[in-house]
């Protein structure tokens, strides 16, 4: 770490411990769900039973120490430092999923897992470094540039058709539209993260950020785009495998994050075809993780039975009419 800024030691730091809570938090959560789904409608059919059950807030104390965490780092580091760390969330969720959830991942899930690392390394090893800014403003002239204004707009569309289209057809089946809609708003909310940390940094040392009105707006859009993001994570997390969620949250989370970041910093500027070929080779690779992820997501599972098993089973139980069912 000799050749690491102070900051940037800091941002590191905080980004580690807030992988560890936000990690934690999953399964924890995850425990107040399923009690919850036993004495009332679940959360992934629309109920808000949860809300009453203790292990659910712990999981959410534990998510708020750990987005606090991770909100400090973007004040000290890049993005391009403190997101790739949320690997760290998705190795603690699915080891404390198999203890704690009776959750197995399938050797295949394992290959995928690594693909998703291995393709999102590559990508943060090989992305330029992110512009240093010093106020609330710039950012807001980074915002405000038509490249960023037109992939925000792309996002709220996108997500906005997932709400009111897929999601009443899907989303209890298809884990990525639950999964998209917060890593597309995610994006968003990193770069909201980002005016915002830097304005409380700075005004923590003498020079006052919240007499601009850019702040505030950033602080308004932030809040609302974690409470929307929150709930469908509840839902992903009522209806999905955990130990598939964390991987694939990450994966899409990462890669959009750092998309949003080039775009809004202008980063490709700098880079030469040598780069662009290695990122684009990343996410190959994480999109063919991905996909290993959701294809075997079920093979393993103690619930899940093989098609002759379960023809055969059924056989069984019509050629035995007068036998009791248990």
């Amino acid at each position: 770490m000799g050749g690491m800024s102070s900051d940037n030691i800091h941002g590191l730091v905080l980004a580690l411990s807030s992988s560890v809570f936000i990690g934690s938090s999953f399964i924890i959560k995850k425990k107040g769900l399923m009690k919850a789904g036993v004495t009332g409608t679940r959360a992934g059919s629309g109920g808000y039973s949860y809300l009453k059950q203790p292990w659910w807030w712990t999981g959410m104390i534990s998510m708020i120490i750990g987005e606090v965490a991770n909100f400090a780092a973007y004040a000290y580091a890049p993005a391009i430092l403190v997101t790739p760390l949320g690997a760290l969330s998705m190795i603690i969720s699915a080891v404390l999923a198999h203890y704690f959830l009776d959750e197995k991942l399938h050797i295949f899930g394992v290959i995928g897992c690594a693909l998703c690392l291995v393709g999102s390394t590559t990508i943060v090893l090989h992305a330029p470094q992110e512009i240093q800014v010093k106020s609330v403003k710039e950012i807001w002239h980074f915002a405000t540039a038509p490249g960023f204004l037109v992939y925000a707009c792309i996002v709220l569309i996108v997500v906005g058709v997932l709400i009111y289209r897929f999601v009443p057809l899907y989303g209890a089946t298809h884990l990525v539209i639950y999964v998209g809609i917060c890593s597309l708003m995610g994006s968003l909310t990193v770069m909201c993260v980002k005016a915002v940390g830097i304005a409380m940094k700075l005004s923590f040392s003498g020079s006052n950020q919240f007499i601009y009105f850019q702040t505030w707006f950033f602080t308004v859009l932030l809040f609302g785009f974690i409470l929307l993001q929150l709930n469908y994570l509840n839902k992903a997390l009522d209806t999905f495998n955990t130990a598939v969620i964390s991987p694939v949250y990450y994966v899409m989370f990462t890669s959009l994050t750092i998309l949003a970041s080039m775009i809004m910093f202008k980063n490709w500027d700098h880079q030469n075809a040598s780069q662009i070929i290695t990122e684009i080779s990343g996410f190959v690779t994480i999109f063919s993780g991905t996909f290993l992820l959701h294809k075997t997501k079920d093979m393993g599972s103690p619930a899940t039975e093989s098609p002759k098993r379960s023809n055969a089973s059924t056989r069984s139980r019509n050629e035995s009419p007068t036998r009791p069912e248990l």
